[in-house]
């Protein structure tokens, strides 16, 4: 089961997604994860169990939601004066803050269900950051690589490490960057 869009933001269903993600984070920072279940959030969430039975379906497809709603990025990728070192700012932020303890167990709660929608959240929050950057090249006649580019070139390698190798090095992300982005290109 999915969590389902909120046809009236601001309205109750808003209202208890908040309460309820608030107290799946609040109980992730001061509890060990083992001991968290479903009534205890529905308690500190002030809502009945079967609100969260009835709307995420399971505590995996919960901890996916939460994990995936704390994957949001809340601000546009720093302006450092070129698309070049914009893109390195943020991917190194990005193999910074994805590599985290915090990061990397996000990451597996939002792949840890079978349904793809939280998933699908994470690559339309960094596509949306990478169009910035791609949208402030275009706008200073900088060659830049494409979305699909930084995607395939970029963010799957440092992804890629991050769950199955090492913790990408900024010299590494650098690097990813180079190839995709020559110097000649700036």
């Amino acid at each position: 089961m999915v969590s389902k869009e909120n046809p009236r933001p601001g309205g109750r269903s808003a209202r208890v997604q908040a309460a309820v993600h608030q107290a799946v984070r609040d109980m992730l920072a001061r509890m060990n994860r083992a001991d968290v279940t479903i009534p205890l959030i529905a308690q500190r969430a002030n809502v009945t169990p079967s609100t969260i039975y009835r709307r995420w379906g399971d505590l995996q497809e919960l901890l996916a939601d939460v994990a995936a709603s704390r994957l949001q990025p809340e601000t546009e990728p720093p302006k450092t004066g070129s698309a070049r070192t914009d893109l390195q700012a943020w991917a190194e932020q990005y193999a910074d803050e994805m590599s985290s303890g915090a990061g990397r167990q996000m990451i597996r709660d939002v792949l840890a269900v079978s349904d793809s929608a939280n998933a699908e959240k994470c690559c339309i929050y960094t596509q949306q950051q990478l169009r910035v950057i791609v949208a402030r090249a275009e706008e200073r006649g900088e060659a830049f690589p494409t979305l699909t580019e930084l995607m395939d070139y970029v963010v799957s390698p440092i992804m890629y490490r991050i769950l199955f190798d090492q913790v990408p090095s900024s010299d590494y992300v650098r690097g990813l960057i180079s190839r995709v982005m020559p110097e000649s290109a700036d």
